[in-house]
């Protein structure tokens, strides 16, 4: 089989080689979807659709961590819940590495695992796929008799794994450990490649920076925001991302597998190649 032509190779090095992508994350978790992105050949176009911050009140969650000795489990689905408990253990004291003996700590995603591991708090049990979804189905006890502390978003997130685990008979304990807002408006440059038309894709990396997407597209565009979108792919990060999209965009081009960056930046590279 002869050896690739040099464009060939570079294409296969650099399958984005060309492309302007924006990308949509919490403003303060940018950097390391762009260097992703960038390493693929992309051009990669800032679009911070969330922003991180503390939640109306931390009552809720410090009286949990409070009474940590008491559960079972630990779940966090994001390196925002990780960030939050952590900030709030320290607080009191504590903290996840010097967590009690009988608490056990599950995370949904690679990235999520990735903080826990680097705080000295390794997660006893991650899901094969890094969504809610298979968190439930593979978990490895009966959720009879448990008792659960689900730090999540303030709002918008998905009930999903409390009521799942309710109904297997666990006591659940949701608090909000953060909140992610919408921004004020969109980055310049991004704006000016939406109206020019020469942005490739836009990537999801939750329903929620779908929904704020959208808003700011309709701040920035007025009535004919959805027109910006008919000429670019929408490539999301898993299933719920995608109901989002087709819920509020009407389409969704590509969806990653698995569920995170990399499969984010692979979508983009199979849905745009020519």
């Amino acid at each position: 089989m002869p050896d690739p032509t040099p464009a060939t190779a570079q294409h296969l090095a650099q399958p984005l080689r060309g492309q302007r992508i924006a990308v949509t994350r919490a403003e303060q978790q940018l950097g390391q979807a762009r260097r992703l992105f960038e390493e693929a050949g992309a051009t990669v176009l800032d679009l911070p659709a969330l922003v991180i911050g503390p939640p109306d009140s931390w009552g809720p969650l410090d009286d949990a961590l409070a009474e940590l000795e008491d559960f079972h489990w630990l779940i966090v689905s994001s390196t925002n819940g990780v960030e939050a408990v952590e900030a709030r253990l320290q607080q009191q004291g504590r903290c996840l590495a010097g967590r009690p003996a009988g608490l056990k700590i599950a995370a949904v995603g690679r990235k999520t695992a990735a903080r826990l591991e680097a705080l000295g708090a390794p997660a006893d049990f991650v899901p094969p796929d890094f969504v809610a979804d298979s968190l439930i189905e593979h978990f490895p006890v009966s959720g009879w008799g448990q008792r659960l502390l689900l730090p999540r978003v303030q709002s918008g997130g998905r009930t999903l794994l409390a009521e799942a685990f309710g109904e297997a008979g666990a006591r659940v304990v949701e608090v909000p450990a953060y909140e992610s807002r919408c921004p004020e408006a969109l980055p310049s440059a991004t704006a000016a490649a939406l109206a020019a038309g020469t942005v490739s894709a836009i990537t999801f990396s939750s329903g929620k920076t779908v929904r704020h997407t959208a808003k700011l597209l309709e701040r920035q565009f007025g009535n004919t925001w959805a027109e910006r979108l008919a000429s670019l792919a929408l490539v999301s990060i898993g299933p719920q991302t995608s109901r989002v999209c087709r819920e509020l965009l009407g389409r969704v081009d590509a969806e990653a597998h698995p569920y995170d960056l990399d499969g984010l930046v692979a979508a983009c590279a199979a849905v745009l190649s020519p």
